[in-house]
């Protein structure tokens, strides 16, 4: 190789190492400013929801399906077989106490009254006859007391009539709503036909629900318990009876509670769900029912406080979860009341992750150079 040849070589051999040179200072450059840029990117902020635990009394309850009865229903039916009069009742109405709702025919008992009242007029004049006459010595005591005996049987004769043309008149025996029936003029009815049925308008109902006997133990006369009628609030509910025996099939106890006048009370027969209380209360804290998190490793919450520069960190914090109150869930341990909890954005936490309140200005930390510079 010529000395010509061998100073090209070189040249190029310092040529392609210096420009690899040159790309690896390049490239170590450029990695030390992105680790200084990222050095300085401010820390990952989550934007959720703050709510504060508040203490609560809280019962644990047991739901019953009830149902809603009037404090007085019967079923009206016919005592004696007869042909119908008069049907003086429009189904669905209000029926006064006493009002005449089917009258039977009573012409023959009506003739008969008549009869025994004329019967009943001769023997009371046999009997006056019959005084006068012993008085003047004419006639013996013993005609005296026949006279008397048959008045009184005249009497009671009548007082049969009237008795029968009384059970042949049904009559509301209280203030009622009169259901459905199907009764008209003429037709003839055999002794016990149901003829309609009559719910009484009262201040209050009652309502009948079984409880398991656990539950049935705890129970007194005089608890409240609340009755739910489809999407309206709770009416609240007084137990006034329990019954004394659990019945051996379901082992279920069946419970009476009385419900003062309501505007949202379904009619007599209606189905209404009943949460009955359940032991003690006991004490616990609520928070919204978002706040908390469910996992394989049980219940969770997010707890907001702040670390060592005073900015807010989530932490996780295991927690036994009981009933929910509405939009709330109750805490009995792992929470204390007055701390702060992540409830809408929770699900997107991890533990240690800064956060801001939703509504609040988030502070973003200045980088370090800017605040050399200042």
């Amino acid at each position: 190789m010529n000395r010509r040849s061998w100073i090209g070589s070189s040249l190029l051999l310092l040529t392609v190492a210096a420009a690899g040179v040159g790309l690896a200072a390049w490239k170590y450059g450029s990695i030390q400013a992105n680790a200084a840029a990222s050095a300085n990117q401010p820390e990952p902020m989550e934007s959720v929801s703050v709510s504060v635990a508040r203490d609560v009394e809280h019962h644990q309850t047991a739901t019953s399906i009830g149902t809603v009865l009037a404090l007085r229903s019967i079923t009206l039916r016919n005592e004696l077989a007869g042909t119908v009069s008069q049907v003086k009742f429009v189904p669905g109405q209000t029926v006064e106490a006493g009002a005449v709702l089917v009258a039977l025919d009573v012409s023959v008992e009506e003739a008969d009254l008549r009869a025994q009242q004329a019967q009943a007029v001769l023997a009371k004049t046999v009997l006056d006859r019959r005084r006068a006459l012993t008085q003047d010595q004419a006639a013996a005591q013993e005609e005296v007391d026949r006279a008397r005996a048959d008045l009184d049987v005249a009497h009671a004769q009548m007082a049969r009539t009237k008795a029968l043309i009384a059970r042949k008149t049904i009559r509301a025996p209280f203030r009622a709503r009169a259901g459905l029936a199907d009764v008209h003029p003429g037709q003839y009815l055999n002794e016990g036909t149901q003829l309609t049925t009559l719910q009484g308008i009262d201040e209050a109902v009652h309502v009948d629900f079984a409880v398991p006997q656990h539950v049935a133990l705890g129970l007194r006369q005089g608890a409240t318990v609340e009755v739910f009628t489809g999407d309206s609030s709770p009416v609240a509910a007084r137990i006034v009876a329990i019954d004394a025996r659990i019945d051996p099939a379901t082992r279920n106890t069946m419970v009476r509670a009385r419900v003062e006048h309501s505007a949202n009370m379904p009619a007599p027969g209606a189905a209404v769900r009943i949460r009955v209380p359940v032991g003690l209360a006991r004490k616990a804290v609520a928070v919204p029912v978002n706040a908390l998190k469910k996992g394989p490793g049980g219940d969770q919450v997010f707890v907001i406080e702040p670390d060592r520069e005073n900015k807010q960190r989530a932490h996780v914090r295991q927690v036994e979860s009981g009933t929910m109150l509405g939009d709330d869930i109750v805490i009995y341990s792992g929470l204390n009341a007055g701390e702060r909890v992540a409830a809408s954005g929770a699900f997107k936490l991890r533990d240690g992750v800064l956060v801001v309140a939703a509504g609040e200005p988030a502070r973003t930390p200045e980088p370090e150079h800017l605040l050399s510079q200042q």
